[in-house]
């Protein structure tokens, strides 16, 4: 864990539970992504230095707390700049922002650990000009609202985490969206792609995508086809969550209730603007139901 491996000429990867890419120019070295917590940015910066370079940027894919977890300790230990944007660079600035998404407001103290809530860090814009230019941003919305995909000059392409392993989409059964139309897309638009390695967050790498970017589709297909048929009989929120664990396996804690209610959520608005769900209040009751 945290091995060093040379994906390409100047292109390398950190091996760990989020994978950091690494892109080295000359002596000068930027960061993507930056592990869950401090003690990932302390290993990654350990790394850097033993091969002489400097750090001198983490650009974050986006602003999950298993992505964005490190920056802090970087910026204090090196003064480098975290590059990100749009809604991304918000969320980085006030971590806070992350468990209220996922909870709908003001979180609960159970809600406010690492997993969820990384410690703020200073942003800079990525169309700031000490953003490397040799670097191409790829849009990768779906997954979180913003996300972006790094091209490095060796046309290798970090995905951050557009798309999950197959044994973490058999375990976990519903991965976390924030925009399922947009992850769709993006799933298009990535199984199109060329390029000589393609590295996830959360999977292998790989010269050939498309065959995972499939089974990524084929699983957000399966639960958008799966809610309507859970909405035979008008639903409660809380009672179609409790049946849509029921129906994959799953096991309710508190931090699941967050992250896959609002993913549940994010299916529901999918289907409703798609005409397939349809919602309607009774007795002060939000019900959801199968549309007509």
């Amino acid at each position: 864990m945290y091995e060093l491996i040379q994906a390409a000429e100047h292109t390398y990867y950190i091996d760990c539970p989020a994978k950091m890419g690494l892109w080295v120019d000359g002596s000068d070295a930027y960061l993507i992504d930056a592990g869950g917590d401090k003690d990932a940015g302390k290993k990654a910066l350990k790394i850097i230095t033993a091969q002489g370079w400097t750090l001198q940027g983490v650009i974050n894919t986006h602003s999950h707390a298993d992505h964005i977890g490190g920056n802090q300790q970087l910026q204090k230990a090196t003064g480098c700049r975290v590059y990100t944007g749009g809604m991304e660079a918000d969320f980085t600035r006030h971590p806070l922002l992350e468990p209220s998404l996922l909870y709908g407001g003001c979180p609960h103290r159970e809600l406010h650990h690492k997993f969820l809530m990384a410690q703020p860090s200073d942003v800079t814009p990525l169309d700031a000009p000490s953003f490397p230019a040799a670097l191409e941003i790829i849009p990768l919305p779906g997954h979180s609202p913003d996300m972006i995909g790094i091209r490095t000059p060796d046309n290798v392409v970090f995905l951050g985490d557009c798309v999950s392993s197959a044994a973490t989409l058999e375990k976990y059964g519903v991965s976390y969206l924030f925009n399922v139309s947009d992850f769709l897309a993006t799933l298009d638009r990535v199984e199109a792609m060329q390029a000589a390695l393609f590295i996830p967050a959360h999977a292998e790498a790989s010269a050939d995508i498309a065959p995972l970017v499939r089974l990524n589709r084929q699983k957000v297909l399966e639960i958008a086809d799966a809610l309507p048929e859970l909405l035979a009989e008008p639903l409660c929120f809380d009672a179609l969550l409790q049946a849509v664990f029921r129906h994959f396996g799953l096991s309710m804690t508190v931090q699941q209730h967050a992250l896959i209610g609002s993913t549940i959520r994010s299916y529901l608005s999918y289907l409703k603007d798609a005409g397939r769900v349809q919602l309607r209040i009774e007795d002060n009751l939000l019900l959801w139901e199968r549309a007509v």
